[in-house]
């Protein structure tokens, strides 16, 4: 099978598992499990402070959550469940956030 018939059947075998995933509420345990890497910062090699941890998770995985994530902001959106004031964990709205604090501080 060439990179064109790879290209048909991938995304229709990843829309059978996730659409399984979603009606069972089961995600493929390997999907679950993460490699923790450290990556350098800066300074001295030799001193544990200066890395940071990174998980590396399954792309089909990070492809769930994505569609998760899309599904609950969109409910959020047209039930509105969040009033204009919430800031934090809201997309695009750290730099309003700032704005207000700043003009709550000033004023």
């Amino acid at each position: 099978m060439g990179a064109e018939g790879l290209a048909d059947v991938i995304p229709a075998a990843l829309s059978i598992i996730l659409e399984r995933s979603w009606k069972t509420g089961e995600v493929p345990e390997d999907w679950r499990k993460a490699s923790v890497a450290p990556v350098f910062n800066k300074g001295k090699k030799e001193d544990p402070g200066n890395y940071r941890l990174v998980s590396l998770t399954s792309v089909p995985g990070k492809v769930m959550e994505q569609l998760i994530l899309a599904v609950i902001s969109n409910q959020l959106k047209e039930k509105k469940v969040l009033r204009s004031s919430q800031h934090g964990f809201t997309k695009g709205k750290c730099l309003s956030s700032l704005i207000a604090f700043y003009d709550g501080m000033t004023g």
